[in-house]
């Protein structure tokens, strides 16, 4: 079957879909955005999370047939454009950056986009920050191995605090 959707923008089909192939892997292996990690295949990792009209979701338990003629944003979707017409990081992979919070990066994209949408759910809805318990709560669906969690809560908190108040000079960033 031939699926339609749109991806980060722009509108996008993949041919010959099985109709139990999932949306995972029509966006690495059919649509070449790599960026949403295949670790589980099961939902309980967190590392394949895209927007799906814009609420997150596994999508490696999305079967493909369930996205056509819907939007979908992908990690490669968080970038914005940059002053030069180039892609530019999101406050969001910034904040990730600067806190250290990368590490072998399987878990990042999932991360990136759950901390996109709670701050659209907390900051940008005029809520102010996310407590902690909030960044927590958020996160729980993602696993990561490499880290203990507190340097992905310091780039959540950063990446909040830029959304509030807007990101500082490359001189001025911590």
């Amino acid at each position: 079957m031939r699926v339609t959707m749109t991806v980060n923008g722009r509108r996008v089909s993949a041919d010959d879909v099985w109709e139990g192939e999932s949306l995972l892997y029509v966006l690495r292996e059919r649509l070449g955005l790599p960026g949403s990690k295949n670790a589980c295949e099961q939902g309980e990792c967190g590392s394949c999370t895209v927007f799906l009209d814009d609420v997150t979701v596994c999508a490696c338990l999305v079967a493909a047939g369930q996205a056509h003629g819907r939007s979908v944003r992908t990690v490669e979707g968080l970038a914005t454009d940059g002053a030069d017409g180039e892609p530019a990081l999101s406050d969001v992979q910034e904040a990730f950056v600067a806190a250290g919070a990368v590490q072998c990066g399987f878990c990042t994209p999932g991360l990136l986009v759950q901390t996109e949408d709670l701050l659209r759910r907390t900051v940008g809805a005029g809520a102010g920050a996310p407590s902690d318990a909030e960044i927590r709560e958020a996160l729980a669906g993602n696993l990561c191995r490499c880290t203990g969690y507190e340097k992905i809560i310091d780039a959540v908190r950063l990446a909040a605090e830029w959304t509030e108040r807007g990101r500082p000079a490359p001189e001025e960033a911590r």
